[in-house]
């Protein structure tokens, strides 16, 4: 199978009472891999806990657009994470095509400054981007257009689905710029009720994986009804078939 990832965002409540026992969990799950929030805020953990759990983290969520980035991208490349992907630019900013250009110029230019570290820049879709609709295509893809070749894009497969987007059909479209997508399923509300394991709700998982072969695979919780350990394990396990 594709070495699936998880989001950690998923356990967040379990990772700031005890980062180190959340990560043994997942380890014990069998995640090689995680994909890491709050790169600067977590920074100790990433150096000394991944490596103690045999995990590491290709990629990682950090604001980028308005922020200092070089702390950013020094911690990215000290921690062994070679794509730093920007999970939120607010609502509003995708309704007209002059404000997705501001958005595409400052990922463009938080590539450069990644560069220097020897890491690279993504940005990480809601449903906000499909849903918006500049002369007939979504925000989503009028950004893709802008971007430097530089900055890569993770999928989020149920947000995309949640926005009225045909994601495997976008997953098609954008081809290799698309390094990692998110899997999760459930029933698309926009506030991230109702979620459940892959294979279980209404995103065409399946057709999802076969769209992007070669993505990294990110399982995520935005939330979960029980033990979110479970439903991750669940989902693992649906991957682990489906990429057989």
């Amino acid at each position: 199978m594709t070495e699936p990832s998880v989001q950690l965002y998923s356990v967040r409540d379990a990772f700031a009472v005890d980062p180190n026992d959340t990560l043994r969990r997942l380890a014990a799950i069998g995640f090689t891999l995680v994909e890491p929030y709050g790169v600067l805020e977590n920074a100790e953990v990433l150096r000394t806990r991944l490596p103690e759990h045999g995990l590491s983290a290709p990629t990682a969520h950090a604001r980028l657009v308005g922020v200092e980035q070089a702390p950013v991208f020094a911690v990215a490349a000290e921690c062994g994470i070679g794509v730093v992907i920007d999970p939120y630019i607010d609502e509003e900013r995708w309704q007209d095509a002059s404000d997705v250009a501001a958005t595409a110029k400052a990922l463009n230019e938080a590539a450069a400054v990644a560069a220097e570290h020897g890491v690279r820049v993504g940005y990480h879709n809601h449903w906000w981007e499909l849903e918006s609709r500049i002369d007939g295509r979504s925000a989503f893809e009028v950004l893709a257009d802008q971007l430097d070749p530089a900055v890569v894009l993770e999928v989020d497969t149920y947000w995309a689905t949640a926005g009225g987007e045909d994601a495997a059909a976008l997953l098609r479209r954008l081809g290799d710029r698309v390094v990692a997508i998110h899997v999760k399923d459930g029933g698309l509300n926009t506030d991230g009720t109702g979620q459940v394991p892959a294979g279980q709700g209404r995103v065409p998982v399946g057709e999802v994986l076969a769209a992007a072969p070669n993505a990294l695979r990110v399982v995520e919780f935005d939330a979960y009804d029980g033990d979110v350990f479970a439903g991750i394990a669940a989902s693992r396990a649906y991957l682990a078939d489906a990429d057989r």
